[in-house]
């Protein structure tokens, strides 16, 4: 009887990692071929398959050299940094206003006399806004951001980004504030502490990594957004889906080495971000889902 258990927890555990390496090799192989696509020559592209640097094909750095050093590291260089300059300003706005607002739902009774609304209903509305196509919506972003003088502005894109990210940080900062336990901030303001402070003090560091996850989300979201750039920006904020889309389309065809190196560069800092919070996000992820 005992060998038999042992042989189905064998079997069992077998199949289990053989699917986890089917998975991972499946998530990880097109990360590996845009690594040493980046790194072929073009007549290595060109001849069909090459999987092994310095067995099937010798790697090369002239597509980094190109990109970052060559006459398109100007623009390159410009995308990225527009990238990273929106990306990260509209996830820390949408993370600082959403975590008022998820904490105000959390914590505080509202109710909207003509509808009836209380906390849950208001938190649903919300959540709602985040559940429409942004199709809908850039058109309209468009026509007001002309009126204002936004298109192709640091701030129209930080501002799109930030209202596109809002309600997904309001609705996710809420459950992690409706987790925390009441007593440490009633403690606080017993002891004299403001309800601001005890927020700033007390709730936000327990918070930590709801914040973090939160952020990263955002963060991704806004970096790897291509329809707001496309609609809202010509060449002063074009980010760096932008420039690489723009690349695979030129009259000469896609040039595949300068495209693996562009997409590695828009791909490694998520990864690299990822990897440093990694402990935040499980933590943050686990908390938010137990109530």
């Amino acid at each position: 009887m005992q060998l038999t258990i042992r042989r189905s927890r064998l079997i069992k555990g077998i199949m289990t990692y053989a699917m986890l390496f089917g998975w991972a090799f499946v998530c990880l192989f097109p990360l590996y071929w845009l690594l040493i696509t980046s790194f072929k020559q073009p007549i290595a592209v060109f001849q069909g398959p090459k999987y092994f640097p310095w067995i099937d094909f010798k790697p090369t750095l002239d597509a980094w050299r190109f990109l970052l050093t060559g006459p398109a590291h100007e623009a390159v260089i410009r995308s990225w940094t527009n990238s990273a300059i929106e990306a990260l300003s509209s996830a820390a706005l949408a993370v600082f206003i959403g975590a008022m607002a998820g904490y105000g739902l959390a914590r505080f009774r509202y109710l909207v006399r003509g509808l009836r609304w209380r906390n849950q209903q208001i938190a649903f509305w919300i959540i709602s806004q985040r559940m429409l196509p942004p199709v809908v919506v850039v058109l309209p972003y468009l026509i007001m951001f002309r009126f204002v003088g936004l298109v192709d502005t640091y701030a129209g894109m930080i501002l799109a980004y930030t209202v596109f990210n809002l309600p997904f940080a309001v609705w996710i900062l809420r459950d992690f504030f409706a987790g925390l336990p009441p007593d440490l901030e009633e403690s606080a303001l017993i002891d004299g502490a403001s309800r601001l402070g005890a927020f700033r003090m007390v709730v936000l560091p327990l918070a930590a990594p709801g914040l973090v996850a939160t952020f990263l989300f955002c963060m991704m979201f806004a970096w790897n957004d291509y329809l707001f750039a496309l609609m809202l920006t010509f060449s002063r904020a074009s980010t760096l889906p932008m420039y690489i889309a723009g690349e695979g389309t030129q009259s000469y065809g896609p040039q595949w080495w300068y495209l693996s190196a562009l997409s590695l560069m828009a791909v490694a800092p998520m990864i690299l971000v990822a990897l440093l919070v990694e402990r935040y996000i499980t933590r943050g992820l686990v908390v938010g889902a137990i109530k």
